[in-house]
C-alpha cells in the first residue's frame, strides 16, 4: 500500500491518524460490551474505517452525508460526543432519538448526517434532494451518500443515480465494495466486471480506489468534490475494502473462506496508516502509545457520562405528540371554516371547477414561498397528464418546476432531501396507482422522520385517483386506505373545489408529509365558488354537508356527491351528510355529532370494502358510540375486485350502485 501525503502537512497527518484510531478504538471497546450484553447488537466497520474518515474529513461540515450502519467513522469525524453516540447506541432516552431508534438509524441536522432505514438504497436519493437544494441556491456544496456492493442491486440506486445525472447534480456516491452482502458474495449480486462500470451507462464519472488507504480516500474524494462543484455533475466511487467481522456480531463470519481474512489483515487501514507515519518520522512509538491511552482514558470517561443515563420511562402522551411536526403559524393567510354551510358573500369568489381550484391553490403557493418545488413526470412544458401545471414553466421557471424521469422513489427521497435543506415540495403522481413504486419512500422515510430524530419532511404528494372514467385496473384504484394506517402522513380528500384549493394550501404550510388525493372524475365535473384569497382549510377538520334526522352518511370524495345526488332523488328519506375531508387524523368530534344526529350510520366509500377506512370508523364508532346508535354501523364500498375497464363492469363495481340497497337495510333495522 503506497501512501501519498502530497500538501498534506504533519499535523494534518497526525490528525487524520487520530481519526481512524478514534472509531476502531470504540468499535474494539462495543464489542467487549457486546460480549457483556451491555449493548444488544452490533454492526461492525472494523477493517473498512479508512472509507467513512477519509471521505467526511474532505467534506465540509455544513455538508450532507448519508451514511450507513458500518460508518462509525462519519459520526466520529463529524465530533459527535461518544457518551451522547453510547446513549443512542443503548435505546437510552437521553441518545438522539429518545430510545425510539437504534445503532445508526438515526440522523442529526446540526452535524448534516441523515440516519439510515434498514431499507439502505433509500438514503441514496436523499443526497439528490440535498445536491438540488445547493443547486437551486448556487451553493458551492455537494452531499454524498454511502451504499454497499448489495445495495446496489437495488432498484433505488439505479434511481437515484440516473435523477443525478439527468438533473446534474452535485452528489458523490460512495460504494463500500466488501466483498459480502451479509453472507451473500460478489459472485451472486452482480455480473459486471467493477461497479463502477455502471457509471458511464448513467452519464457519469467513475473511479475505482484502494478503499483501505486513507490518503488515497481523502485525497480522492477532495478532488471528486471540486470536480462536482465545478462541473455541477455527480460521481461514483467504488471503494475496494473487507470487513473483518460479520454482517452484524450474531451472524458470524463462517462463511468467508478464512485465507480472506490473512490476505486483508495485511491491509488493514489502521496499521497500514500508522506504519507509513512511523515510516515518515511523523510520529514514533511512543507517540502512538500517548495517543492510545489518551483514547482508553476518553472511551472509560464519556463510557462512564453514557451509562448515567435514567431508565426509559414510557410517556403515551409524548410519544403520540412526536409522530408529527407541530405547525407554525403561517402569517398572512387566512383560515376558512366552511365546516357548516358556507357563506360566499364574505369573500371574493369565483366559480371554479376541482381541477382549476387545485392549479390556482399550488399557483398561489409557489407565489408564496419562494422555496416551493414541484415535481412529476411531464409536469413542465407539457403542464401535467391533467393539465394542471400548465403554464407554470412560464411563470416559475424550469428549476422550481421540474419534469423527473421514471423514478418515483427517487423522487420522493429527492423530497425528503430538499426539506432536510429548508425546501418545501409538491411531487405529482401522475396516477396515484403509480406510488407502489415510490412506497418504501413514503411510508418508511417520509412518515417516520420526525418521529425517529426531529426532522420535519415538508413534503406533499398529490395523488390522481379514483375510478368512473373507464381507465381500467391501472389507473383507477382507490388506495387513501393504504397510508391511513401510517402513523406521520396525513392525508387529506377534497370533494369541492373551495376544499381543493384551501387543503392543498394548508397541506403545503404543514411540515408534515401529506398525501393529497384529487378524484380524476370529479375535475371537470365538479364546480362551485373559490374565494380569491391565500387561504387555509384546517387539516383534521370534517365538514358538516346536510342536515338531518333519519340516516347519517358518512363519506368523503366522489362519496360526498353521490350522497348529494341520492338525497335529492329520495326527499322521503332525511339523510345527514358529513364529508370527512381528512382521512388521517380523522376528525372524531365530528363523526361523534354524526352519530348522534341520527342514530343509524352508513359508511359510504369508493374504495373496496375490505381493508376500507370504512371499517375503521365503523369499529371506533361501535367502540366509542354504542349507546347512541339505532341500528348496526353499515358500509357501502365498491366490490373487492380490481377496477374493471368495461364502463358496465365498472358501473357494478362503485359503491354507487349500491347505496340504495344499503340505504334500505339501514332504516328498515
Amino acid at each position: 500500500m503506497t501512501f501519498d501525503r502530497r500538501d498534506l502537512s504533519t499535523e494534518q497527518l497526525i490528525s487524520f491518524y487520530r481519526s481512524l484510531l478514534w472509531p476502531r478504538m470504540i468499535e474494539e471497546k462495543m464489542l467487549v460490551l457486546l460480549r457483556q450484553g451491555k449493548i444488544s447488537k452490533w454492526f461492525s466497520g472494523i477493517g473498512q474505517e479508512a472509507i467513512a474518515v477519509g471521505a467526511t474529513l474532505a467534506l465540509q461540515q455544513d455538508e450532507w452525508i448519508m451514511p450507513l450502519h458500518r460508518n462509525l467513522g462519519v459520526f466520529t469525524t463529524r465530533n459527535m460526543p461518544l457518551h451522547k453516540l453510547f446513549m443512542q447506541w443503548q435505546g437510552a432516552k437521553e441518545g438522539y432519538s429518545k430510545g425510539r431508534e437504534r445503532s445508526f438509524h438515526f440522523g442529526n441536522k446540526e452535524h448534516h448526517i441523515c440516519g439510515m432505514i434498514s431499507h439502505l438504497g433509500p438514503q441514496l436519493a436523499i443526497a439528490d434532494g440535498v445536491a438540488l437544494a445547493h443547486k437551486l441556491r448556487k451553493e458551492n456544496k455537494v452531499s454524498m451518500a454511502f451504499t454497499g456492493e448489495g445495495g446496489t442491486s437495488e432498484g433505488d440506486f439505479h434511481e437515484a443515480l440516473n435523477v443525478a445525472a439527468v438533473w446534474d447534480l452535485p452528489v458523490i456516491f460512495i460504494i463500500e465494495n466488501n466483498g459480502y452482502g451479509l453472507s451473500t458474495p460478489v459472485s451472486e449480486q452482480y455480473r459486471c466486471i467493477s461497479l463502477v462500470d455502471r457509471a458511464k451507462g448513467y452519464g457519469m464519472e467513475g473511479v475505482m480506489i484502494d478503499g483501505n488507504n486513507l490518503l488515497s480516500v481523502y485525497d480522492t474524494i477532495k478532488g471528486v468534490r471540486e470536480y462536482c462543484i465545478r462541473n455541477q455533475k455527480p460521481y461514483l466511487i467504488e471503494c475496494m475494502t473487507f470487513r473483518m467481522r460479520g454482517h452484524e456480531e450474531a451472524s458470524g463470519t463462517k462463511y468467508i473462506p478464512p485465507e480472506l481474512f490473512k490476505i486483508w489483515e495485511l491491509k488493514d487501514p489502521v496499521k497500514k496508516y500508522e506504519e507509513y507515519i512511523k515510516s515518515i518520522d511523523i510520529i514514533g512509538e511512543e507517540g502512538v502509545h500517548q495517543i492510545r491511552n489518551e483514547f482508553k482514558e476518553k472511551i472509560e470517561d464519556e463510557l462512564a457520562i453514557g451509562f448515567n443515563t435514567s431508565v426509559v420511562v414510557p410517556d403515551t402522551e409524548e410519544e403520540l405528540e412526536d409522530v408529527y411536526a407541530v405547525k407554525r403559524e403561517t402569517s398572512n393567510v387566512r383560515s376558512i371554516d366552511n365546516s357548516k354551510p358556507f357563506h360566499v358573500s364574505r369573500f371574493t369568489s369565483h366559480d371554479k371547477r376541482l381541477i382549476d381550484a387545485i392549479s390556482e391553490g399550488l399557483r398561489h403557493s409557489m407565489q408564496r414561498h419562494p422555496n416551493l418545488v414541484l415535481m412529476g413526470q411531464d409536469i413542465a412544458e407539457y403542464g401535467g397528464a391533467f393539465k394542471i401545471t400548465e403554464g407554470f414553466v412560464k411563470e416559475f421557471g424550469k428549476e422550481r418546476v421540474r419534469n423527473t424521469p421514471l423514478c418515483e422513489s427517487a423522487i420522493v427521497g429527492a423530497a425528503l432531501g430538499l426539506a432536510l435543506e429548508g425546501y418545501k415540495s409538491v411531487m405529482e403522481m401522475q396516477f396515484a396507482d403509480f406510488v407502489t413504486v415510490g412506497f418504501n419512500q413514503i411510508v418508511n422515510n417520509l412518515a417516520k422522520i420526525y418521529y425517529r430524530w426531529g426532522q420535519h419532511a415538508d413534503v406533499v404528494i398529490r395523488m390522481p385517483s379514483g375510478g368512473g372514467v373507464g381507465a381500467g385496473p391501472f389507473h383507477s384504484q382507490s388506495n387513501e386506505a393504504w397510508f391511513t394506517k401510517v402513523p406521520g402522513l396525513k392525508v387529506v380528500y377534497p370533494s369541492t373545489p373551495i376544499d381543493a384549493k384551501g387543503l392543498l394550501i394548508a397541506a403545503i404550510n404543514d411540515p408534515n408529509p401529506v398525501m393529497y388525493f384529487e378524484h380524476k372524475a370529479l375535475y371537470r365535473s365538479v364546480n362551485g365558488p373559490v374565494p380569491e384569497d391565500f387561504y387555509e382549510i384546517e387539516i383534521g377538520k370534517a365538514r358538516h354537508v346536510r342536515e338531518g334526522d333519519d340516516v347519517s352518511i358518512i363519506t368523503y370524495g366522489s362519496g360526498v356527491h353521490w350522497a348529494e345526488d341520492y338525497a335529492a332523488e329520495h326527499p322521503e328519506i332525511s339523510i345527514d351528510i358529513l364529508d370527512l375531508r381528512t382521512l388521517a387524523p380523522l376528525d372524531y368530534l365530528s363523526i361523534r355529532e354524526a352519530v348522534q344526529r341520527t342514530g343509524r350510520v352508513l359508511i359510504l366509500h369508493e374504495d373496496t370494502l375490505i381493508g376500507g377506512i370504512g371499517g375503521e370508523i365503523a369499529a371506533w364508532i361501535a367502540e366509542n358510540c354504542f349507546s347512541i346508535l339505532d341500528a348496526p354501523v353499515m358500509r357501502c364500498a365498491s366490490l373487492d375486485t380490481p377496477v374493471p375497464f368495461n364502463i358496465e363492469l365498472e358501473k357494478n363495481f362503485m359503491a354507487l350502485s349500491r347505496i340504495h340497497e344499503s340505504v334500505k337495510k339501514l332504516t328498515e333495522y
